[in-house]
């Protein structure tokens, strides 16, 4: 049987915030982890149930990180794994490089047709120039994409698209990421000093494509017309002074549930496109009704419009300063969804039915 290896350039679990390494984090939690060997650099703690092979990190590897050799420690501690005579499902997230490196070690040992190489990309549009692509798809047995709209954009871009395409939606724990009734919502609220009538959210790294800019320039005539309502801003510090806007500054993933959940409508105003948007889905399941702009895979996400308002024209002010009027005059009927989307189980599920998949190919 064909053994599964999942590479990471982040020490597994990961401590910090990051929408893949929680999901696999979530993965190896799940009971359910088909993934035999992680390789990557020693984690302050070990998932169960699955071996490691650590990435050395020396004083050396230190000085080759810093100069962009780190990628031969990886592939090092990636080929300790691989043996002669037995075939491995290899998972790359997100580093193209890496995968490009091994594929050329493989070759040299003459062990290339031994290993299925899946690549996990969680952007959107291409990445890898046309002229450059008949490389890459060699290199690459599968590429997993976030959404279908990702995958005919990569159709479009390249004449030739020689690789096997598989989809798997980004996946959150709806246990932690769900909606309460009101009167546990009207406890978070006062427990948070959250005292405007509709909350809106918006929540992410402050930079200048992600939209804050936008968002607070239109809050300022809706709240100068509508001063009864509230804005959360989470994710970054204060910047200028607003009416009826709090600042949250970073706070733990942990945390965000009861944000979402104290809330009406989140803003997703992102100015490129998006792989998927994890907090949308986050907010969503919390029972936001979701304002988002029409760009990469969002509208997927958000179902063509079924699940949230899409903004056409997202560098507009004014489009979102109708958009949010329009939710406080009742003009646009709150969206929420009734049962859990985009479910940590549906992630789990699809993830095992593409190395299973994989694995048959092998055999």
């Amino acid at each position: 049987m064909p053994k599964v290896i999942l590479v990471s350039t982040f020490p597994l679990p990961y401590p910090k915030i990051g929408s893949w390494t929680n999901m696999y984090r979530n993965y190896f939690e799940s009971g359910q982890n088909q993934i035999d060997t992680i390789v990557c650099e020693a984690p302050e703690n070990r998932f169960d149930g699955v071996k490691y092979a650590l990435v050395k990190n020396t004083f050396w590897s230190k000085i080759r990180k810093k100069l962009q050799y780190y990628r031969v420690n990886y592939v090092d501690a990636l080929l300790g794994e691989i043996k002669p005579n037995e075939r491995y499902v290899i998972q790359f997230v997100d580093n193209y490089v890496l995968a490009r490196h091994f594929h050329e070690k493989l070759v040299l040992k003459g062990l290339r047709q031994n290993c299925h190489v899946q690549f996990f990309y969680h952007g959107y549009e291409p990445f890898v120039p046309a002229s450059g692509a008949s490389g890459f798809f060699k290199e690459v047995d599968e590429l997993i994409l976030l959404t279908n709209e990702s995958y005919k954009a990569h159709l479009a871009y390249y004449t030739v698209f020689p690789v096997r395409v598989s989809i798997l939606y980004n996946g959150i724990d709806t246990s932690k990421f769900s909606k309460v009734n009101a009167d546990e919502k009207h406890k978070i609220r006062e427990d948070l000093g959250l005292k405007g009538d509709k909350v809106f959210v918006w929540c992410s790294q402050d930079r200048p494509k992600k939209g804050l800019a936008i968002v607070l320039d239109a809050w300022k005539s809706v709240s100068a017309k509508y001063p009864g309502h509230e804005l959360l801003i989470i994710g970054t510090h204060k910047r200028g002074d607003f009416d009826n806007v709090r600042f949250v500054g970073k706070i733990p993933n942990d945390e965000l549930p009861k944000y979402f959940q104290a809330s009406d409508c989140y803003l997703f105003p992102t100015l490129c496109h998006e792989g998927f948007g994890l907090t949308l889905i986050e907010a969503l399941n919390c029972g936001c009704h979701c304002i988002a702009s029409e760009q990469g895979g969002v509208p997927e996400v958000l179902q063509f419009g079924k699940l949230g308002r899409l903004i056409e024209k997202p560098n507009f002010v004014s489009e979102w300063q109708t958009a949010m009027e329009d939710f406080i005059e009742g003009k646009d009927k709150p969206i929420v969804v009734e049962n859990p989307v985009y479910t940590l189980q549906e992630w789990v599920k699809s993830m095992n039915v593409i190395i299973a998949n994989a694995k048959n190919k092998l055999s």
